[in-house]
């Protein structure tokens, strides 16, 4: 029998949690399980992570493999300052290639106006006409 340790979708329709359960490979993903080993749930800020991993560690030693989302949080688990990664490292392949043409479009207009850039324009302020006139009425 080939067990894995993965998720277990439960909670109400568009609220999801997840219970992280050791199970047969060929059990339904919402079927029966043998244990369960913790809890997560997505929909919290910050998200919450409740893994019994001395129980993983035990199941895994015996030739349990634990799936990708399951190492993940597994990983999350034992280093809490691991959390998730950078947004700009997660932007798929197009948002990529769109944010360094964006990028790129940027250098190359400041690039062109180099003047524009170093010298602001200075507006001349109010006041000395002010007095000026002041003077004159005097």
């Amino acid at each position: 029998m080939a067990v894995k340790i993965r998720l277990a979708r439960a909670g109400a329709k568009k609220t999801p949690f997840y219970r992280v359960v050791a199970a047969d490979s060929r059990a339904p993903r919402d079927g029966r399980f043998i244990e369960i080993l913790g809890r997560y749930n997505p929909r919290t800020e910050p998200s919450t992570i409740e893994l019994d991993v001395e129980k993983i560690d035990a199941w895994i030693a015996k030739g349990a493999t634990p799936s990708d989302t399951v190492a993940k949080l597994l990983a999350i688990a034992n280093d809490p300052e691991a959390k998730t990664p950078e947004k700009a490292e997660t932007l798929s392949k197009k948002a990529q290639a769109k944010a360094e043409a964006d990028a790129k479009a940027a250098a190359e207009a400041e690039a062109k106006a180099p003047e524009a850039a170093a010298e602001p324009e200075v507006e001349e302020s109010a006041e000395p006409a002010e007095a000026e006139t002041a003077e004159a009425a005097e």
